[in-house]
């Protein structure tokens, strides 16, 4: 098992970054008069290892970090919800919402198995 020296060695943040990355490339093709809908889904996917970074930054308080990689996980439903919501009314590309997809579902994994290792 590799050493984890910092919460960049960690898959759950890793992963969350090319989501981030994926959505933010995404979002741009958002039509216009969907500004929030575009800075919600923003700012969901940044959360994510934001939050796994931070939770592992304050790892001496177990409870912390469990919180805070509780706190990814809902911001992750809180993207696939929206990403959902873009899906039905045609407002991204369905390769976009597949590509995302498939990234929120490895994440999803990634930090249901990290929360319960807390």
């Amino acid at each position: 098992m590799p050493i984890i020296a910092s919460h960049r060695d960690l898959d759950a943040w890793s992963v969350s970054m090319d989501l981030t990355d994926q959505v933010l490339r995404s979002v741009k093709r958002l039509p216009r008069d969907e500004f929030e809908l575009r800075s919600q889904m923003k700012r969901a996917a940044i959360s994510i290892p934001s939050n796994v970074a931070e939770g592992w930054c304050r790892k001496h308080r177990r409870q912390a970090y469990q919180n805070h990689v509780s706190i990814a996980m809902g911001s992750r439903g809180e993207l696939d919800t929206q990403l959902e919501i873009c899906y039905r009314n045609d407002l991204l590309r369905r390769e976009d919402c597949q590509d995302i997809n498939r990234l929120l579902e490895r994440v999803r994994s990634l930090l249901n198995r990290l929360h319960d290792s807390l």
